[in-house]
């Protein structure tokens, strides 16, 4: 089971907004994709979400393209910041990303973020968000979102 970034939003509004402020406080996030033979591969890549998707664009036959081609799983975690403080917990966000080939919705895309040209673009379905965070100087704090269900929380100390 999957979801788009709107669904989610509107089902866990809160913990959507986390998350799209830990993607929106640095402009560089980590982007995992499976290589052909099943190993994974590590990317650096700018995200954005705009009218309710999380919106993945990259390079013209970049190996990160390649390989979403090939197989849409993906994981993307957010920049961890100069220090370890982490203002608003670390993000992780699980999902498959399927390439836009519109052109309507791919200009307007364009239009409005101005990505170099030529470029893939991908449009995300969510399995899993994660947020991993510190209460109280206490307890690690770990709440998980996957469609269908209440998100859990965890709390260890």
């Amino acid at each position: 089971m999957a979801t788009n970034w709107a669904a989610f939003a509107a089902t866990e509004p809160g913990l959507a907004a986390l998350a799209e402020g830990r993607f929106g406080a640095f402009r560089h996030h980590v982007l995992v994709t499976l290589r052909a033979d099943g190993t994974p591969r590590t990317s650096g890549l700018e995200v954005r979400f705009l009218h309710g998707e999380l919106w993945l664009g990259m390079m013209p036959d970049s190996l990160k393209a390649r390989d979403l081609l090939r197989d849409p799983r993906f994981a993307l975690q957010a920049n961890p910041g100069p220090d370890t403080a982490m203002g608003g917990g670390d993000v992780r966000i699980g999902g498959r990303a399927f390439e836009v080939t519109d052109p309507e919705t791919k200009g307007a895309y364009g239009k409005e973020v101005e990505p170099p040209q030529p470029f893939h673009l991908f449009r995300t379905e969510l399995t899993e968000v994660v947020r991993t965070s510190v209460e109280d100087d206490r307890y690690l704090v770990v709440q998980v979102f996957r469609p269908g269900e209440p998100v859990r929380t965890l709390r260890r100390t």
